[in-house]
């Protein structure tokens, strides 16, 4: 389980990159499901399977349909890709960026091996995912409205910004 996590958070890396290295939106989009896939299963690997199935649902129902409406009134007519010299140049300063860091910031953290939430299974009547969903809809009931607050403002702020002063690919409407 060990190799599948790293090899998760590999991939987790390589499609935070995907991401910030295109300037087209309709490729960084293979990375944002990339890396919410990866995310999803590095829940999973934790033993927290309904917090993945709640992210996977949440991210990609709601969120890629913002990016999707927001890439439509932003249409290119010629998008770059991943095999345009400077989008590879960004991702390989990218990637040696993150190299550096890693090797800079990793001295030690493989002593602590992380517990998934099952791990004590035997001193609680809940599982470690279920409890936490409770107090999130008891306790935590002002921070979901805010978070929806918090979307509900993102989508306004990226339609205006993708709107631009030619309305985008949907003038013609």
């Amino acid at each position: 389980m060990t190799r599948v996590l790293h090899f998760f958070m590999v991939i987790s890396v390589l499609g935070v990159v995907a991401v910030a290295s295109n300037p087209s939106p309709y490729f960084a989009a293979i990375g944002l499901v990339l890396v919410a896939g990866v995310g999803c299963g590095i829940l999973a690997n934790f033993g927290l399977s309904f917090f993945s199935l709640i992210l996977l649902l949440m991210y990609l129902g709601g969120m890629l349909v913002v990016f999707a409406f927001a890439s439509a009134m932003a249409a290119e007519p010629h998008p770059k890709g991943w095999a345009h010299w400077p989008v590879l140049a960004l991702m390989a300063f990218y990637l040696v960026w993150v190299i550096i860091t890693l090797l800079m910031f990793s001295g030690g953290w493989y002593e602590v091996s992380p517990e998934t939430v099952d791990e004590f299974n035997e001193l609680f009547v809940f599982r470690g995912d279920m409890g936490g969903v409770a107090l999130m809809y008891s306790t935590g009931g002002g921070l979901l409205i805010l978070g929806a607050w918090t979307l509900l403002l993102t989508l306004f702020v990226v339609l205006e910004l993708t709107r631009g002063l030619s309305r985008g690919a949907l003038r013609a409407v």
